[in-house]
């Protein structure tokens, strides 16, 4: 059977990406940021995952505003890289993995989750910058195949943080029935605070974020109880990323370890974070069925 074995949360500032394209990590300006990834990628290159789940959303790169899916997955057996106007990232392609994405959809589908399916999808720095965030020098392949689940975290109404931790939880389910031995990585991107345009750009509410970063792992359903309109008045019109890493931390189970946690003010104007979790795993079954433990 298929394992969650670790659980990554990190922004996906696209300036990330092209500061490591551009050889620019070790600058003034970047490397607080970089240094502060330093443990997590450490551990997660001794931890490696066949599969990556990596929970994102598309910036009108490949999913246009007249067809917006609230939740969707890719299910190709290749993912091209965008060309988000500028050429595309000098990255390898993302590999899928079609057995997985299909047995996903299935399972998300019987447990009441309308999940679209894109057959064909090029990803954007949502899915690229955590891939780099992760591996930072994947030569010609990345060293996991992918699974993109897309998250509408742009054009209202978007899914409530609620039904993202739901939906999470249902997934981490989901993985774990898939009758293959394999290790699956999941990953919750985007955010912290931040704001790109109106009259509150550049907004960045570092007590929200820390708040954030510790109740991901502590107090999920707090975080899952806010509202929108609570997310956007904290954390900024694109602070509402946040929800997508309740996802993730749904997808893990209650017996988790924080690894490594970092924090950065600004990247672009953006606060930027990462979390990484290991999963234990759930209790061995009984033979009763239940497990060990629990009445």
């Amino acid at each position: 059977m298929a394992e969650v074995i670790w659980g990554l949360a990190t922004s996906h500032v696209p300036s990330i990406g092209a500061a490591m394209d551009h050889r620019k990590t070790a600058d003034p300006y970047w490397k607080p940021l970089f240094d502060g990834y330093a443990p997590a990628r450490e551990w997660m290159a001794a931890h490696r995952p066949d599969v990556a789940v990596v929970v994102y959303n598309d910036h009108a790169n490949a999913v246009g505003l007249d067809l917006v899916p609230t939740f969707a997955i890719g299910t190709a057996d290749s993912y091209d890289v965008a060309d988000e106007g500028w050429g595309r990232r000098p990255v390898p392609q993302v590999i899928g993995a079609p057995e997985l994405s299909e047995h996903l959809v299935r399972e998300l589908v019987d447990a009441s989750f309308d999940i679209a399916t894109f057959h064909k999808l090029d990803v954007d720095h949502g899915l690229t910058v955590p891939l780099s965030v992760y591996c930072p020098d994947p030569g010609d392949a990345w060293p996991c195949t992918v699974v993109p689940l897309l998250v509408n975290v742009i054009q209202y109404p978007q899914p409530t943080a609620a039904r993202c931790l739901a939906l999470g939880r249902a997934l981490g389910r989901a993985i774990r029935s898939f009758p293959q031995d394999l290790k699956v990585a999941v990953f919750g991107t985007g955010g912290m605070s931040h704001q790109l345009a109106g009259a509150r750009a550049g907004l960045i509410n570092t007590p929200f974020d820390r708040m954030f970063l510790e109740a991901i792992e502590t107090d999920p359903d707090r975080l899952a109880a806010l509202s929108r309109e609570d997310y956007i008045r904290a954390a900024g019109t694109e602070g509402i990323e946040l929800i997508m890493w309740l996802i993730m931390r749904g997808a893990l189970s209650d017996r988790i370890t924080r690894i490594h946690d970092t924090y950065h003010v600004p990247a672009s104007n953006t606060a930027v974070g990462a979390a990484l979790f290991q999963d234990h795993g759930h209790p061995p079954m009984t033979e009763e069925g239940t497990e060990e433990g629990m009445v």
